[in-house]
């Protein structure tokens, strides 16, 4: 009886993971931009909704709530992005597991009150579409009045997703 037990368990158990379906990334065609066009998620996945994460200060020796202490829109961007992989990493999930993103940008004083998309990306590329990072998100970016803070420039969310066990 134990013998029909066991491989009762270990069929269930390879039954289960060969039909878990992985996440499907959909690469805009004939682009390279770090992004991807389409995620589609399997029905076995759970849904991971960060709240939006804004940048930390970078600089402490600059001013107590100065544009210094946060730094320029690549620095918020790659804070930012290094706290949401922080708290991804402490419930056992890594930033290669994010699906969708929104980004929120404020006007640059510095750019005539433009968006800074350039600084964004140089901070979004150092964990999205490397060699040891290769899956992208879905992803929209939008230009805002403001944030919660005056001298942020950045917030952004992200949904992730976890393989059911």
């Amino acid at each position: 009886m134990r013998g029909i037990l066991k491989t009762f368990v270990c069929l269930a158990v390879l039954l289960t993971a060969s039909n878990a379906a992985d996440v499907i990334r959909y690469k805009t065609p004939g682009s390279t931009f770090p992004i991807a066009s389409a995620v589609e998620i399997p029905s076995d996945v759970t849904i991971v909704n960060l709240s939006g994460v804004v940048p930390a200060v970078i600089n402490p020796n600059a001013a107590k709530g100065s544009a210094e202490a946060y730094g320029n829109t690549e620095q918020q961007t790659t804070s930012s992005l290094a706290s949401i992989q922080n708290t991804l990493n402490s419930i056992g999930l890594d930033i290669g597991d994010v699906i969708k993103m929104q980004v929120f940008l404020v006007g640059d004083p510095k750019l005539s009150g433009k968006m800074d998309f350039d600084g964004f990306m140089k901070g979004y590329t150092k964990f999205f579409g490397t060699k040891e990072q290769p899956n992208l998100p879905s992803r929209s970016v939008f230009q805002v009045v403001g944030l919660a803070n005056p001298v942020w420039l950045v917030e952004i969310e992200v949904t992730a997703v976890r393989k059911s066990r």
